[in-house]
């Protein structure tokens, strides 16, 4: 148990993933072979990550270590994995485990037609971003493993780039995930002016001596950075184009777990690293989701 609930069970994670990336690009001009490679490590590396995240989640542990030590202040590759992290890997794992069986099959048909190494690699670097994302303890790693995911995704979106639908499917993605990225990243900036670090821990310890106006902006970036992801209305205008045009495993990693990671980083900062938050942010929270919830349902 001690050795699974570590930094040797989450880095052999990102590794699994890592592999699998690497050799899709390696394998690519052999379509059943980098397939088979693909959906190989995709799988072992999602029943990989629902062991570590289950085990963690059993153990009550909170895992904090560090990668770069003390060479880049501003950017600490930190993981920080506590019980919402735990959880949240593991719903991604259980997801990825299901969509890689899936897709498995489901990628023999674009054989001869596009690249699978492509496929294959841009699959695991989403994978990896999602793992990353809900696992960064600082700002700048947030932010780096935001957008693997979302860059990734993006390719995975116009992987079947001969229908011109997708292409532009996947503009809009790109374009509204860049305008939700620039929100969030305003937002940490603001909060580095006052708290001087981008440590989710210094964010927490200070966020109380920040103005009270100021805590309201970062509020409104957040809820529109991470709402943009999370397909919440009116910001959702990309979401019916963008996963009907990904392969329909990608889509339901997209719509099963992707989105879900803005509504991860909403209860980790509003619950979690604000901690106090004025009644009217829950308020904002509850119409919007509601309206989000309802309009949702109508449109199905």
């Amino acid at each position: 148990m001690e050795l699974i609930v570590s930094q040797f069970g989450f880095s052999f994670l990102i590794a699994l993933f890592l592999i699998g990336a690497i050799g899709s690009l390696v394998l690519y001009r052999y379509d059943a072979l980098v397939n088979a490679w693909s959906s190989a490590w995709a799988i072992a590396g999602s029943l990989w990550g629902m062991v570590f995240s289950a085990s963690t989640l059993l153990s009550g542990k909170d895992l904090t270590f560090e990668y770069t030590g003390n060479s880049f202040p501003l950017l600490s590759i930190s993981p920080h994995i506590d019980g919402l992290s735990a959880l949240f890997l593991f719903v991604i794992s259980l997801i990825a485990l299901f969509c890689s069986l899936y897709g498995f099959g489901y990628a023999r048909h674009f054989y001869t037609k596009y690249n699978l190494g492509a496929l294959g690699f841009f699959y695991h670097a989403f994978i990896i971003g999602m793992l990353l994302s809900v696992s960064a303890s600082n700002a700048m790693f947030f932010l780096i493993a935001w957008e693997v995911m979302s860059i990734a995704s993006y390719f995975l979106v116009i992987y079947e780039r001969a229908h011109a639908e997708n292409v532009k499917a996947g503009v809009l993605y790109l374009t509204m995930t860049f305008l939700g990225t620039t929100a969030i990243m305003m937002a940490f900036l603001l909060l580095f002016m006052f708290v001087e670090s981008f440590d989710f821990q210094v964010i927490r310890s200070s966020f109380s001596l920040i103005p009270e106006w100021i805590q309201h902006i970062v509020f409104i970036l957040m809820f529109i950075g991470l709402g943009t992801k999370a397909g919440i209305i009116p910001f959702h205008i990309w979401l019916p184009a963008a996963h009907p045009a990904a392969p329909s495993y990608v889509s339901a990693l997209m719509s099963g777990v992707m989105i879900k990671t803005g509504i991860y980083m909403m209860i980790r900062l509003f619950l979690d690293i604000f901690g106090s938050v004025s009644l009217w942010w829950g308020i904002a929270l509850l119409v919007v989701g509601s309206i989000s919830a309802l309009l949702g349902v109508l449109y199905c």
